[in-house]
């Protein structure tokens, strides 16, 4: 297996007349592009997590009913060798749908728990039901957000010199805490929430002082594109994404990658960013 770290993952430049009009170059970084089975931040966040997953033989994570963090963890215990066990949010409904039967058939065994004890999912007694439950196992948070996801997150950071701002999509801050934390110091990081509440700024802060010890890089987090909540869209955001392919040949996902890119041409529209600016934004898969 031709592992993901061996190259960064590709950079493209888009001929876009939305930011060349206004003097911005917008690149791609195509981070889906680096495994089929480990796409984009899913594969940063847990690489330096399966060496203490294969250590402790399982691994317990959290997520909902079509998590991409699910489907990625189960491949990567699959493709690893260790055993991996998903706690999913809300009833169970069967048939499973897409993605935790491919989580399933990649070795993961599913338990459903209920929203309320969800919320405290982290808490000492939950965790002690589970152990009972199901033994000794690794824990990793929903969305894989740890310090050492940051920590695979700042290479991609490193990996990302030469541009003065670049954009990702956040979830549960990790992508982002370690992308700021691993650029350059001239360039900006810009996270683009895709859920509401405004708490991602603290999220991120607290990643990078569990990991760092302190606030690193410089970053900021935009929370007007968030069209609603996690997964929620609007035929606004549709419609961009429907654009988006027919003048760029991609399509993009309406949970992360689409918020972040109508964010990003919005802004430039505002006249946010100055003349000059090399813009990245990371497609995360």
């Amino acid at each position: 297996m031709i592992l993901p770290e061996a190259a960064p993952s590709p950079v493209v430049e888009l001929d876009d007349a939305r930011f060349a009009r206004r003097g911005l170059r917008l690149f791609l970084k195509r981070d889906d592009l680096v495994h089929p089975d480990l796409p984009g931040n899913k594969w940063r966040k847990l690489r330096h997590n399966i060496g203490p997953a294969r250590e402790h033989g399982t691994l317990l994570t959290f997520g909902g009913a079509y998590s991409n963090h699910l489907r990625a963890t189960a491949a990567a215990g699959d493709l690893f060798g260790f055993a991996t066990i998903g706690v999913v949010r809300g009833e169970e409904h069967l048939p499973l749908n897409a993605s935790l039967a491919y989580a399933e058939r990649r070795g993961m065994r599913l338990t459903h728990m209920d929203r309320t004890t969800y919320r405290r999912k982290h808490e000492p007694d939950v965790i002690a039901a589970l152990r009972e439950g199901w033994g000794d196992f690794y824990l990793l948070p929903e969305g894989g957000s740890n310090a050492l996801a940051v920590r695979g997150c700042a290479e991609l950071g490193a990996e990302s010199a030469g541009f003065d701002v670049v954009c990702c999509p956040c979830g549960t801050g990790g992508t982002l805490a370690g992308l700021a934390a691993g650029l350059p110091p001239d360039a900006r990081a810009l996270g683009f929430s895709v859920l509401k509440g405004g708490f991602m700024d603290a999220e991120v802060e607290r990643l990078q002082r569990e990991t760092y010890g302190e606030r690193r890089g410089s970053w900021s987090v935009e929370h007007g594109f968030h069209f609603g909540g996690y997964a929620r869209t609007t035929p606004e955001l549709d419609g961009f994404i429907g654009d988006f392919a027919a003048r760029h040949g991609l399509v993009l996902d309406r949970v992360y990658t689409a918020k972040m890119m109508f964010g990003i041409v919005a802004l430039a529209e505002r006249g946010a960013f100055p003349e000059g600016v090399r813009i990245l934004a990371v497609v995360t898969g």
